[in-house]
């Protein structure tokens, strides 16, 4: 397929030209939410970031396998080796099943996926669906004699590994700066070295979750899901791995170790990572304590939100900055990504207002290569909005009458628009939940604004600007055009 989308691959540290291992078909697998709580703007980040990959590489004609994780098992609390199970300790704590926590937050997370316009992956697997694989993929690193045995338990052995091949290569880490780091817990004395990892562990006598493993009962470690699954469903071999820039180390890491550990090399060609949601610098997150749920920002009711935010101010707020740079929240900037939001809706709508005329005193045909070139370069979603509001300025000089453009132009417009709004950075236009009441009172609007020319008709001024004044003290925003007046409603 001719294009030329180049991606930042984190394990060369630098943009590459993206050439599929399979084409026309593309494997991409992005870690997925451990589902023990609802999905907050942290989550979003990385599920809208892959979904603008998703949709601009089946744009491009690529037949793609998107395999995105539910993790319900192994999760440990503080992404360690020790502790309670993240999804367990809240069954425990509300006396439910852990598959009850699973279903419960797991419908809430597609909800919300749903209502910011997130494509749903190709694939969603679970790990406690593929315990057989994982247990495989445990057998052939033993066997190949990069993990070991201890009181039940299966470790990696990262000390032999490295002696083999690099850990540390993704994150840029070298095995001492790992074992500076490494902090000491309870339990590592089954660890041959700090750094090792679990692959199986054994299950304490509360341990809710646990299945039965040449080893012992117990559970599958954090790490194996993503390298068993991704295997299992694109192979040993594919495209794209994705997920936040957390992952980095230490799971993504391990990912690496665990598939050349098994399979003799990695698994991946690309490597991606989208940045971090921050507050006041710092991380949002669920263990952290500092986040703000999307139901919270939809109905505004976290202390932090002077307002609720719709669904497609959020999903324009993560687009507007790139992927790879951090976002830091504030009111502020959410209501900017509102104002602006709604300046492209209306002037994606005053497309459909606008009549053609017999020539163009405008150019047209270079915003749409100026919207490929930034999504071709490490999907650049700010620089396409950039574009956009370009062209915006463009629309409304000609529903000003400052400019005309013929049909032709005016097509070529409405399909860049609706490709790159639409199809690629997937906005769509959003619906007050009170339409009906809102129609109605667009009707009293443009029923006075008729009384108002037929007012300015018989040069009646004192009523036309009374009519002004009066809608413009309700919060209306008058504008007339040679075709005839506009008007909105001003938050």
């Amino acid at each position: 397929m001719e294009h030329q989308l180049t991606i930042y691959n984190t394990l060369n540290r630098k943009k590459e030209l993206f050439v599929p291992l399979h084409t026309p078909h593309v494997g991409m697998y992005v870690c997925g939410p451990t589902v023990y709580g609802d999905a907050h703007l942290g989550h979003a980040r990385p599920a809208i970031t892959f979904d603008l990959l998703f949709r601009y590489l089946t744009h491009l004609g690529y037949k793609v396998r998107y395999v995105r994780n539910i993790t319900d098992v192994g999760h440990l609390e503080h992404d360690a080796d020790e502790g309670e199970d993240k999804i367990g300790k809240k069954a425990r704590l509300e006396e439910l099943e852990p598959m009850e926590i699973v279903q419960f937050y797991l419908n809430r997370y597609h909800k919300a996926m749903e209502v910011l316009n997130v494509l749903p992956p190709s694939i969603e697997p679970h790990a406690s669906g593929h315990i057989i694989e994982q247990i495989q993929l445990v057998k052939e690193i033993l066997h190949n004699g990069y993990a070991y045995e201890s009181e039940g338990s299966i470790y990696f052995d990262v000390a032999k590994y490295n002696k083999d091949h690099h850990y540390g290569k993704l994150s840029g880490r070298n095995l001492d700066d790992v074992l500076n780091t490494t902090r000491e817990l309870d339990g590592q004395g089954e660890k041959r070295n700090p750094a090792d990892f679990a692959l199986w562990k054994k299950a304490q006598p509360e341990h809710i979750m646990r299945w039965p493993s040449p080893w012992s009962d117990g559970f599958p470690g954090w790490h194996c899901e993503c390298t068993a699954m991704g295997k299992k469903y694109l192979g040993n071999h594919f495209d794209i791995h994705g997920g936040g820039m957390d992952l980095i180390f230490p799971h993504h890491e391990c990912e690496i170790a665990q598939s050349v550990a098994s399979q003799g090399d990695d698994m991946v060609h690309y490597w991606m990572h989208n940045n971090m949601i921050t507050i006041n610098g710092t991380k949002m997150g669920k263990s952290l304590g500092n986040f703000i749920t999307l139901e919270e920002f939809i109905q505004g009711s976290h202390k932090l939100l002077s307002q609720a935010y719709s669904p497609m101010t959020i999903r324009f707020f993560i687009l507007q900055a790139h992927y790879r740079s951090t976002v830091d929240f504030s009111n502020e900037a959410l209501q900017a990504s509102e104002k602006g939001l709604s300046r492209l809706m209306e002037a994606v709508n005053g497309l459909d207002k606008i009549t053609p005329g017999t020539s163009s005193t405008v150019e047209t045909k270079s915003l749409r290569t100026k919207c490929y070139e930034a999504m071709n370069d490490d999907l650049n979603s700010p620089i396409v909005i950039a574009h956009l509001f370009d062209g915006a300025k463009i629309i409304n000089n000609i529903i000003a009458g400052n400019d005309t453009i013929t049909l032709d132009d005016l097509n070529d417009l409405k399909e860049t628009f609706h490709l790159f709004c639409f199809d690629i950075l997937g906005l769509k236009r959003e619906n007050s939940s009170d339409e009906k009441r809102e129609i109605a009172f667009g009707k009293v609007v443009d029923m006075l604004l008729e009384q108002r020319l037929i007012a300015k008709a018989n040069k009646d001024w004192s009523t036309s600007d009374k009519i002004r004044n009066e809608l413009t003290n309700l919060g209306f925003e008058i504008k007339d055009t040679k075709e005839g007046s506009e008007w909105k409603l001003n938050k």
